[in-house]
Protein backbone atom coordinates (compact mmCIF):
# COMPACT_ATOMS: atom_id res chain seq x y z
CA UNK A 1 0.00 0.00 0.00
CA UNK A 2 1.19 3.45 -1.52
CA UNK A 3 2.55 5.37 2.33
CA UNK A 4 1.56 8.91 1.82
CA UNK A 5 4.14 11.71 3.04
CA UNK A 6 1.81 14.62 4.21
CA UNK A 7 3.92 17.66 5.67
CA UNK A 8 2.58 19.84 8.06
CA UNK A 9 2.42 23.72 7.11
CA UNK A 10 4.26 24.45 10.61
CA UNK A 11 7.23 22.44 9.18
CA UNK A 12 7.12 23.96 5.65
CA UNK A 13 7.05 26.95 7.79
CA UNK A 14 10.65 25.95 9.62
CA UNK A 15 12.21 25.58 6.19
CA UNK A 16 11.70 29.32 5.96
CA UNK A 17 12.99 30.52 8.86
CA UNK A 18 16.35 31.28 9.50
CA UNK A 19 18.66 28.34 10.03
CA UNK A 20 19.36 28.09 14.09
CA UNK A 21 22.90 26.53 12.57
CA UNK A 22 25.80 28.11 11.78
CA UNK A 23 26.65 26.13 8.41
CA UNK A 24 30.63 25.56 8.09
CA UNK A 25 32.17 24.51 4.59
CA UNK A 26 34.96 21.76 4.65
CA UNK A 27 37.01 20.35 1.47
CA UNK A 28 36.86 16.77 2.25
CA UNK A 29 39.15 14.44 0.20
CA UNK A 30 39.30 10.18 -0.07
CA UNK A 31 41.95 8.46 -1.05
CA UNK A 32 41.07 5.51 -3.06
CA UNK A 33 44.27 3.80 -3.70
CA UNK A 34 42.95 4.38 -7.28
CA UNK A 35 43.01 7.88 -7.18
CA UNK A 36 42.00 11.34 -4.80
CA UNK A 37 38.43 11.92 -4.73
CA UNK A 38 37.26 15.40 -4.08
CA UNK A 39 34.67 16.78 -2.07
CA UNK A 40 32.74 18.95 -0.13
CA UNK A 41 31.57 19.24 3.21
CA UNK A 42 29.15 21.16 5.01
CA UNK A 43 28.56 21.35 8.59
CA UNK A 44 25.98 22.89 10.91
CA UNK A 45 27.94 24.42 14.12
CA UNK A 46 26.64 22.17 16.70
CA UNK A 47 28.51 19.74 19.41
CA UNK A 48 26.20 17.27 19.09
CA UNK A 49 26.50 14.48 16.86
CA UNK A 50 24.31 14.89 13.40
CA UNK A 51 22.78 12.68 10.74
CA UNK A 52 24.93 13.07 7.67
CA UNK A 53 23.90 12.35 4.10
CA UNK A 54 25.83 11.30 1.32
CA UNK A 55 24.96 12.89 -1.85
CA UNK A 56 25.63 11.14 -5.48
CA UNK A 57 25.06 13.19 -8.67
CA UNK A 58 23.78 11.75 -11.77
CA UNK A 59 25.54 10.58 -14.93
CA UNK A 60 28.10 12.04 -17.16
CA UNK A 61 30.33 14.52 -16.42
CA UNK A 62 28.14 16.23 -13.60
CA UNK A 63 29.83 17.29 -10.73
CA UNK A 64 29.83 17.65 -6.69
CA UNK A 65 27.22 20.66 -7.07
CA UNK A 66 24.91 18.86 -9.28
CA UNK A 67 26.04 20.89 -12.48
CA UNK A 68 27.27 19.28 -15.74
CA UNK A 69 29.22 21.09 -19.15
CA UNK A 70 26.85 19.72 -21.30
CA UNK A 71 23.63 20.61 -19.68
CA UNK A 72 23.80 23.60 -17.83
CA UNK A 73 24.93 25.27 -14.45
CA UNK A 74 21.70 24.94 -11.88
CA UNK A 75 23.39 23.78 -8.70
CA UNK A 76 20.79 21.75 -7.59
CA UNK A 77 22.83 19.36 -5.55
CA UNK A 78 24.94 22.18 -3.79
CA UNK A 79 21.50 23.92 -2.99
CA UNK A 80 19.85 20.39 -1.67
CA UNK A 81 23.12 20.18 0.95
CA UNK A 82 22.61 24.01 1.67
CA UNK A 83 18.94 22.71 2.63
CA UNK A 84 20.31 20.66 4.70
CA UNK A 85 22.83 22.21 6.45
CA UNK A 86 19.97 24.63 7.97
CA UNK A 87 18.13 21.88 9.08
CA UNK A 88 21.34 20.52 11.12
CA UNK A 89 22.00 18.18 8.56
CA UNK A 90 25.24 17.33 7.11
CA UNK A 91 26.54 16.48 3.81
CA UNK A 92 29.29 15.32 1.91
CA UNK A 93 28.88 15.84 -1.97
CA UNK A 94 31.80 15.05 -4.21
CA UNK A 95 33.08 14.87 -7.84
CA UNK A 96 33.05 11.37 -9.28
CA UNK A 97 36.16 10.15 -10.55
CA UNK A 98 36.97 11.40 -13.96
CA UNK A 99 35.05 14.42 -13.50
CA UNK A 100 36.04 18.16 -12.48
CA UNK A 101 38.19 18.26 -9.30
CA UNK A 102 38.40 14.48 -9.29
CA UNK A 103 39.22 13.85 -12.85
CA UNK A 104 43.10 12.98 -12.48
CA UNK A 105 41.49 9.74 -10.12
CA UNK A 106 40.46 8.49 -13.52
CA UNK A 107 41.69 10.83 -16.40
CA UNK A 108 40.45 8.21 -19.61
CA UNK A 109 36.96 7.22 -19.76
CA UNK A 110 37.66 3.80 -21.25
CA UNK A 111 38.47 3.15 -17.38
CA UNK A 112 35.16 4.08 -15.67
CA UNK A 113 32.63 1.35 -14.30
CA UNK A 114 29.53 1.57 -12.57
CA UNK A 115 31.71 -1.38 -10.29
CA UNK A 116 34.23 1.37 -9.40
CA UNK A 117 31.36 4.52 -9.04
CA UNK A 118 29.95 1.88 -6.31
CA UNK A 119 33.27 1.24 -4.73
CA UNK A 120 34.04 4.79 -4.37
CA UNK A 121 30.49 5.70 -2.81
CA UNK A 122 30.80 2.52 -0.11
CA UNK A 123 34.60 4.47 0.53
CA UNK A 124 33.21 7.70 1.40
CA UNK A 125 30.56 6.13 3.70
CA UNK A 126 33.44 4.38 5.41
CA UNK A 127 35.03 7.58 6.06
CA UNK A 128 31.46 9.18 7.16
CA UNK A 129 30.81 6.37 9.54
CA UNK A 130 34.46 6.81 11.05
CA UNK A 131 34.05 10.55 11.56
CA UNK A 132 32.84 10.99 15.24
CA UNK A 133 31.02 14.14 14.34
CA UNK A 134 28.53 12.26 12.52
CA UNK A 135 25.66 9.61 13.54
CA UNK A 136 23.27 8.64 10.69
CA UNK A 137 24.17 8.10 7.35
CA UNK A 138 21.66 8.54 4.29
CA UNK A 139 22.59 7.64 0.97
CA UNK A 140 20.84 10.12 -1.39
CA UNK A 141 21.24 9.57 -4.97
CA UNK A 142 19.98 11.39 -7.77
CA UNK A 143 19.15 10.22 -11.29
CA UNK A 144 21.78 7.38 -12.07
CA UNK A 145 23.27 8.41 -8.49
CA UNK A 146 20.08 6.50 -7.23
CA UNK A 147 21.65 3.40 -9.05
CA UNK A 148 25.22 3.96 -7.55
CA UNK A 149 23.32 4.39 -4.07
CA UNK A 150 21.17 1.49 -4.21
CA UNK A 151 24.42 -0.53 -5.51
CA UNK A 152 26.42 0.67 -2.28
CA UNK A 153 23.21 0.63 0.38
CA UNK A 154 24.82 -3.14 1.75
CA UNK A 155 28.27 -2.79 2.18
CA UNK A 156 27.84 1.15 2.96
CA UNK A 157 26.49 0.81 6.41
CA UNK A 158 23.70 3.31 5.40
CA UNK A 159 21.04 4.04 7.78
CA UNK A 160 17.97 4.68 4.79
CA UNK A 161 17.94 5.76 1.08
CA UNK A 162 16.58 8.01 -1.23
CA UNK A 163 16.49 7.76 -4.82
CA UNK A 164 15.35 11.58 -6.28
CA UNK A 165 14.48 11.35 -10.71
CA UNK A 166 15.93 7.10 -10.32
CA UNK A 167 15.05 5.09 -13.10
CA UNK A 168 13.65 1.62 -12.43
CA UNK A 169 14.32 0.51 -16.25
CA UNK A 170 17.36 -0.86 -17.37
CA UNK A 171 19.04 1.80 -18.82
CA UNK A 172 19.46 0.05 -22.47
CA UNK A 173 16.04 0.33 -22.43
CA UNK A 174 15.75 3.86 -21.71
CA UNK A 175 18.67 4.71 -23.96
CA UNK A 176 16.33 2.92 -26.77
CA UNK A 177 13.27 4.86 -26.33
CA UNK A 178 15.10 8.16 -26.17
CA UNK A 179 16.25 7.22 -29.64
CA UNK A 180 14.05 5.97 -31.34
CA UNK A 181 12.05 9.16 -30.18
CA UNK A 182 15.18 11.46 -31.19
CA UNK A 183 17.46 9.66 -34.43
CA UNK A 184 16.78 10.22 -37.73
CA UNK A 185 15.12 6.96 -39.19
CA UNK A 186 18.13 5.64 -40.96
CA UNK A 187 20.58 5.98 -37.78
CA UNK A 188 17.89 3.78 -36.14
CA UNK A 189 19.19 0.62 -37.17
CA UNK A 190 22.63 1.25 -36.18
CA UNK A 191 21.84 2.55 -32.87
CA UNK A 192 19.67 -0.76 -32.22
CA UNK A 193 22.98 -2.56 -33.22
CA UNK A 194 25.36 -0.96 -31.20
CA UNK A 195 22.91 -1.40 -28.00
CA UNK A 196 22.46 -5.08 -28.45
CA UNK A 197 26.89 -4.94 -29.30
CA UNK A 198 27.28 -3.43 -25.55
CA UNK A 199 24.36 -5.17 -23.86
CA UNK A 200 26.58 -8.47 -25.07
CA UNK A 201 29.20 -7.01 -23.84
CA UNK A 202 31.33 -6.32 -26.61
CA UNK A 203 33.10 -3.13 -27.84
CA UNK A 204 32.38 -1.89 -31.32
CA UNK A 205 34.23 0.95 -32.62
CA UNK A 206 32.82 1.13 -35.91
CA UNK A 207 30.61 4.22 -34.76
CA UNK A 208 29.10 6.69 -37.07
CA UNK A 209 29.77 10.20 -36.46
CA UNK A 210 26.25 11.06 -35.92
CA UNK A 211 26.57 8.52 -33.15
CA UNK A 212 29.77 9.64 -31.21
CA UNK A 213 27.69 11.73 -28.64
CA UNK A 214 26.52 8.38 -27.54
CA UNK A 215 28.48 5.35 -28.66
CA UNK A 216 31.57 6.61 -29.02
CA UNK A 217 34.25 3.86 -28.51
CA UNK A 218 35.79 5.40 -25.28
CA UNK A 219 32.61 5.24 -23.07
CA UNK A 220 31.47 2.15 -24.56
CA UNK A 221 32.87 -0.05 -21.13
CA UNK A 222 30.77 2.34 -18.76
CA UNK A 223 28.05 1.78 -20.92
CA UNK A 224 29.11 -2.12 -20.92
CA UNK A 225 29.13 -2.38 -17.32
CA UNK A 226 25.47 0.14 -16.76
CA UNK A 227 23.72 -2.63 -18.85
CA UNK A 228 24.53 -4.59 -16.51
CA UNK A 229 21.83 -3.60 -13.88
CA UNK A 230 18.22 -3.51 -13.31
CA UNK A 231 17.86 -0.45 -10.97
CA UNK A 232 14.78 -1.86 -9.91
CA UNK A 233 15.65 -5.12 -9.11
CA UNK A 234 18.47 -3.85 -7.29
CA UNK A 235 16.23 -1.29 -5.60
CA UNK A 236 14.12 -4.61 -4.38
CA UNK A 237 17.04 -6.08 -2.71
CA UNK A 238 17.22 -3.32 0.03
CA UNK A 239 16.93 -3.89 3.48
CA UNK A 240 17.13 -0.48 4.55
CA UNK A 241 14.06 2.17 4.36
CA UNK A 242 13.89 3.72 1.32
CA UNK A 243 12.61 7.04 0.18
CA UNK A 244 11.53 7.62 -3.48
CA UNK A 245 11.19 11.14 -5.02
CA UNK A 246 9.68 11.63 -8.35
CA UNK A 247 8.57 15.14 -9.91
CA UNK A 248 5.58 15.01 -12.55
CA UNK A 249 7.09 17.95 -15.04
CA UNK A 250 10.29 15.62 -15.27
CA UNK A 251 11.36 15.19 -18.87
CA UNK A 252 14.16 12.77 -18.15
CA UNK A 253 12.67 10.19 -15.69
CA UNK A 254 8.60 9.50 -15.72
CA UNK A 255 6.52 9.04 -12.93
CA UNK A 256 5.74 5.16 -14.49
CA UNK A 257 9.79 4.83 -13.11
CA UNK A 258 9.05 6.04 -9.87
CA UNK A 259 6.09 3.37 -9.62
CA UNK A 260 7.73 0.69 -11.02
CA UNK A 261 10.58 1.15 -8.04
CA UNK A 262 7.63 1.77 -5.04
CA UNK A 263 6.39 -1.97 -7.01
CA UNK A 264 9.86 -3.19 -6.37
CA UNK A 265 10.04 -2.49 -3.03
CA UNK A 266 6.32 -1.67 -1.53
CA UNK A 267 7.81 -0.55 2.02
CA UNK A 268 9.07 2.06 0.62
CA UNK A 269 7.70 5.75 0.81
CA UNK A 270 6.87 7.15 -2.37
CA UNK A 271 6.78 11.31 -2.85
CA UNK A 272 5.48 12.90 -6.24
CA UNK A 273 6.08 16.07 -6.27
CA UNK A 274 3.93 18.25 -9.16
CA UNK A 275 5.21 20.23 -11.47
CA UNK A 276 9.15 19.15 -10.31
CA UNK A 277 11.15 18.82 -13.02
CA UNK A 278 14.86 16.55 -13.52
CA UNK A 279 16.90 19.49 -11.96
CA UNK A 280 14.60 19.67 -8.79
CA UNK A 281 12.85 23.00 -9.77
CA UNK A 282 8.98 23.76 -10.02
CA UNK A 283 8.82 24.42 -13.79
CA UNK A 284 5.78 24.33 -16.15
CA UNK A 285 5.73 21.59 -18.37
CA UNK A 286 6.83 23.79 -21.04
CA UNK A 287 10.40 22.47 -23.28
CA UNK A 288 11.95 25.79 -23.66
CA UNK A 289 10.88 26.71 -20.48
CA UNK A 290 12.18 23.07 -19.16
CA UNK A 291 15.47 23.26 -21.18
CA UNK A 292 16.22 27.01 -19.57
CA UNK A 293 15.89 25.39 -15.79
CA UNK A 294 18.81 23.41 -16.72
CA UNK A 295 21.24 26.82 -16.46
CA UNK A 296 19.41 28.62 -14.11
CA UNK A 297 20.57 28.27 -10.46
CA UNK A 298 18.35 31.29 -9.07
CA UNK A 299 15.32 29.20 -9.28
CA UNK A 300 14.01 27.86 -5.98
CA UNK A 301 14.75 24.05 -5.30
CA UNK A 302 10.78 22.79 -4.80
CA UNK A 303 10.33 23.22 -1.26
CA UNK A 304 8.27 19.97 -1.19
CA UNK A 305 11.24 17.98 -2.21
CA UNK A 306 12.91 20.05 0.90
CA UNK A 307 10.03 19.11 3.33
CA UNK A 308 9.90 15.36 2.39
CA UNK A 309 13.82 14.66 2.06
CA UNK A 310 14.26 16.46 5.63
CA UNK A 311 11.60 14.80 7.18
CA UNK A 312 12.72 11.21 6.31
CA UNK A 313 16.53 11.68 7.21
CA UNK A 314 14.90 12.97 10.93
CA UNK A 315 12.68 9.75 11.17
CA UNK A 316 15.06 7.34 9.81
CA UNK A 317 18.27 9.30 12.10
CA UNK A 318 17.45 6.93 15.47
CA UNK A 319 17.40 3.88 13.41
CA UNK A 320 20.08 1.53 13.84
CA UNK A 321 22.84 1.31 10.77
CA UNK A 322 22.06 -1.72 8.46
CA UNK A 323 25.41 -3.79 8.76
Amino acid sequence: MLRVILLSLSFFASLASASPYTVLQRPAELDTGAGVLKGTLLLPKTEEQMPVALLIAGSGPTDRDGNNPLGGRNESLKRLAQALAAQGIASLRYDKRGVAASLAATPNERDLSVERYVDDAVAWSQQLRADPRFGPLILVGHSEGALIATLAAGRSGATALVSIAGSARPIDQVLREQLQARLPAPLLPRSEALIASLKAGHVDTQVPEALQVVFRPSVQPYLISLFRYDPAAAFASLSIPALIIQGTHDIQVGVPDAEALHAAKPDAELLLIAGMNHVLRIVPNDVQRQLASYNDPKLPLARQLLGGLIDFIKRNSTSPASS
